[in-house]
């Protein structure tokens, strides 16, 4: 014998989920305009419809909503540079696909170039977060699998993504402060650089 499942709980899940949405989709507008630095919990729920006390229910301070809104951003933007980069078969195409997939993504989104040009600062000082350590996690799985699959050399896997991911977070801090953003530019310096070092250090001694 099934037990059916009470109505009013699917209801107050629904309700919870568009609450927390409501509010990262503001707070996602907020931090863009204003920075992380200016802005405030109350600025954040005056873009909802919701009770000034409700953020509390979701949120215990504006520090856990910024990690909310970069985590939402991040796994958007780790899912389209981890697909570009499994579509390559070549050496050239693993590292500039990746690296212009993701500049792109900053250049085409008007909230996501603001708020990474008006909070670089304050992603910086997040870097070592679990919010990023995936991204690099992800780029580590893919090399090894690249390296078994003879598009890459053998290399120290777990080094590369490490610099790889350094450099796409710098030199995507950069492109941003231009007008407009040189995405092409910016994807040509960072595939060289890596390409380079890649090559070099799949070389026999």
């Amino acid at each position: 014998m099934s037990i059916a499942a009470d109505p009013g709980t699917g209801r107050r899940a629904a309700a919870k989920a568009a609450n927390r949405a409501a509010i990262i989709t503001a707070a996602r507008a907020v931090f863009a305009e204003r920075g992380y630095g200016g802005a405030s919990v109350r600025d954040v729920v005056r873009r909802t419809d919701l009770a000034s006390g409700t953020f509390y229910n979701y949120f215990p301070d504006k520090e856990s909503l910024f990690r909310a809104v970069l985590q939402e951003s991040a796994v958007e933007v780790r899912a389209r540079v981890q697909a570009a980069r499994r579509q390559a078969t070549s050496l050239q195409e693993f590292v500039a696909a990746g690296y212009r997939e993701y500049f792109g993504f900053l250049a085409s989104d008007p909230q996501a170039f603001e708020l990474m040009r008006r909070n670089s600062g304050t992603i910086r000082a997040m870097f070592d977060e679990p919010i990023f350590g995936a991204g690099v996690e992800e780029l580590e799985a893919d090399l090894r699998a690249a390296i078994d699959a003879g598009i890459v050399p053998a290399i120290d896997a777990e080094y590369m993504a490490a610099a790889m991911v350094g450099a796409a977070l710098e030199v995507g801090v950069a492109m941003v402060k231009r007008d407009p953003p040189d995405v092409e530019g910016a994807t040509r310096l960072a595939a060289g650089l890596m390409l380079g070092g890649i090559e070099r250090l799949g070389r026999p001694d």
